[in-house]
C-alpha cells in the first residue's frame, strides 16, 4: 500500500469515527431537535449527487468515507421524522404544555 493510499485509508477511518458520537446520542435521546428538516434533507440530496461522483471512481478509501456519510446522513433524517417531538426537546415541551393546562383548570 502506497502513503497517499494509507492516508485515505486512515482518514476514512477516522471521520466514520467522528460520526458515531452524533449517531449514537441521536440513537440514544431521539432528540434531533438541534436538527433542520431542510439541512438534513439537503445533505441527503448532495449525498446522492455525490455517490454519482464518487462510486465512478476505482473503489477505494473514498467509497468507505462516503458511504458512512450517506449512512450517517440518511439515518439523521429518517430518525429526525420519525422521533421528531419525542426526544428530551419534545418531552420537555410536552411536560411545559401538561403543566399549564394543569393550572388553568
Amino acid at each position: 500500500m502506497n502513503l497517499p493510499m494509507l492516508a485515505g485509508t486512515i482518514s476514512a477511518a477516522l471521520f466514520a469515527a467522528g460520526l458515531l458520537p452524533m449517531l449514537l446520542k441521536a440513537a440514544r435521546t431521539r432528540d434531533l431537535a438541534s436538527y433542520s428538516l431542510g439541512s438534513l434533507v439537503l445533505t441527503n440530496v448532495a449525498n446522492a449527487m455525490h455517490s454519482i461522483y464518487v462510486f465512478s471512481l476505482p473503489a477505494g478509501p473514498i467509497w468507505v468515507l462516503h458511504l458512512a456519510y450517506v449512512l450517517a446522513s440518511g439515518l439523521m433524517l429518517a430518525w429526525w421524522l420519525r422521533y421528531r417531538g419525542t426526544g428530551s426537546a419534545g418531552a420537555a415541551a410536552r411536560n411545559k404544555a401538561t403543566v399549564e393546562l394543569q393550572q388553568s383548570n
